[in-house]
């Protein structure tokens, strides 16, 4: 693409190519990649089709189109990326955060509502391995009343999600801070622990599609052997920081649910765990309580929470 068209022919032109080159969404791709070249929304882009485009503009939509092409995520070519109520930032050095992960968000949210939980005046919660901010700061975002603590091992991540929380005016109830899992992070104790830990197995990396491989942090994808070495951790560290009743939540892989129910039920400390499917019907998020060592603290079978 070189020379002036139109908002229509340049998106027709663009589906094309990226279908071509393997995209599994390629108009919605090249309708978010034109919107964010023109600094306007989506759906003011498709409300003028036939909006003619100077020959510079066609140029950058080249460039960008490009990128995508070579399989670049459309969110970080786009620098931005929609998390239930935020627009978040996201650059190579964070993981795009995902659709199944607001079921993270979700559980922890329901869980801050239980009964009984409004004894917890203003609730701590523990992000662990933050990234973008995106658990962190919709939480504090949807509950005006909740105080996080958000780590991650990389400066580069945090820096991310600390722009991320200024940007949305959270600073002031998300604390950011250095920490590889547990070392390092303030003693709490802590009403929630989440986290979307890196949980793809070594063998099951090797295997990504390339616009997951080749451009997000592996740092933040790769769990190991079995994929679950940063889960144990988390399940083996959670229940000194937490309060007696606070829970842990974890966003786990397809086919993991099962394995780290299990964990949680072998080590002893925490009550049943809950399963929550995401809304693609996969088992996506497993939490559990810690057991205060009294079966009349221990949640029941049902509801849970």
């Amino acid at each position: 693409m070189t020379r002036a068209m139109t908002v229509g022919e340049a998106l027709r032109t663009a589906t094309q190519r990226l279908r071509a080159s393997g995209s599994r969404s390629p108009r919605l791709d090249a309708e978010l990649l034109l919107a964010a070249v023109l600094g306007v929304e989506r759906a003011d882009l498709l409300r003028a089709p036939e909006r003619w485009l100077d020959e510079e503009v066609v140029a950058r939509f080249e460039r960008v189109v490009r990128r995508r092409e070579a399989r670049e995520p459309v969110a970080y070519i786009r620098g931005r990326r929609a998390f239930r109520t935020l627009d978040l930032e996201v650059t190579p050095d964070v993981l795009i955060p995902r659709p199944e992960t607001e079921t993270v968000v979700e559980v922890a949210l329901e869980l801050l509502a239980a009964p009984g939980a409004g004894e917890w005046h203003e609730p701590l919660v523990l992000d662990v391995g933050t990234g973008s901010g995106c658990i962190a700061l919709a939480l504090a975002a949807e509950n005006p009343y909740v105080h996080v603590v958000a780590s991650d091992v990389s400066p580069a991540a945090l820096a991310v999600a600390r722009r991320n929380a200024a940007r949305h005016g959270l600073e002031a109830r998300v604390e950011l801070v250095a920490a590889d899992v547990f070392d390092g992070v303030p003693p709490g104790p802590y009403d929630l622990i989440v986290s979307n830990p890196p949980y793809v197995p070594d063998d099951e990396y090797a295997r990504l599609e390339p616009n997951v491989r080749e451009y997000e942090p592996e740092i933040a994808l790769r769990g190991g052997r079995d994929g679950l070495d940063v889960v144990q951790r988390l399940v083996d560290g959670a229940p000194p920081l937490l309060r007696p009743g606070g829970a842990l939540v974890l966003e786990v892989g397809q086919g993991q649910a099962e394995v780290v129910a299990a964990l949680l039920a072998a080590d002893g400390r925490y009550g049943p765990a809950m399963v929550r499917a995401d809304l693609a019907g996969v088992a996506r998020v497993v939490a559990a309580r810690r057991a205060s060592g009294t079966a009349a603290d221990l949640p029941g079978e049902e509801p849970w929470p």
